[in-house]
């Protein structure tokens, strides 16, 4: 069973490895790294090459995330484990993978779109409200990262609620686990955006449409 986790962690974290900003950047000539914040994900992706770029590097994250589950869900789906404690694994390495790949000496984005994808695969009735809340934060502040902040926190509440009120029919021997893995989930999109915490009290976090620097 521990061999059954450890496999889907580690093929979810390959399927995050997949750089999606840094390949829509190369194929624009452009090394997203070196550029704004130097993260790879889709929010320095739109500061620096704009919105469409920005789609689809969103897109693209989200996706490998949830192949990265379907794909869990195909391999281990006839040996008698809880999958959604197989896919979760999955969908948390592919967070992982995406914050930390190995080839670019483990700094990579922060997470929010592969969460989003663990969400659309596992969790669809937290989407709308995620979504929402995500969308009314940029609107009202401008600040993306806040609406990131936000969503993942609210992602874990709804899961958490959903999960004790038994809409997501996680058997009670993996409750534990299962809560737990999705605690890791929500601390390191919140720890991915420490810096941005900071700058949000102090007043200097960029906001919306403003473009990206090259370092």
């Amino acid at each position: 069973m521990i061999v059954t986790r450890l496999m889907a962690l580690l093929m979810g974290y390959l399927f995050g490895c997949f750089p999606t900003g840094y390949m829509v950047g190369k194929i624009k000539g452009i090394d997203i790294r070196k550029h704004g914040s130097g993260n790879t994900g889709a929010t320095n992706t739109l500061r620096t090459l704009g919105w469409a770029a920005a789609g689809i590097t969103f897109f693209g994250d989200c996706a490998k995330t949830i192949l990265a589950i379907v794909l869990a869900n195909v391999l281990f789906k006839d040996s008698g484990y809880d999958m959604t404690i197989i896919e979760l694994y999955a969908g948390l390495g592919a967070v992982l993978g995406h914050n930390y790949p190995f080839y670019f000496k483990f700094k990579g984005g922060k997470g929010i779109a592969c969460t989003a994808g663990v969400a659309f695969a596992l969790f669809p009735g937290a989407v709308p409200v995620c979504f929402t809340v995500f969308v009314l934060c940029i609107a009202l502040s401008k600040y993306v990262s806040l609406g990131s902040i936000m969503m993942a926190i609210l992602l874990v509440v709804q899961i958490f609620v959903f999960n004790f009120y038994g809409v997501l029919g996680v058997p009670e021997t993996s409750v534990y686990e299962f809560d737990t893995l999705v605690l890791i989930l929500g601390v390191l999109a919140i720890f991915q955006h420490r810096e941005n915490i900071v700058r949000l009290f102090k007043g200097t976090e960029n906001k919306l449409g403003q473009k990206a620097e090259i370092k």
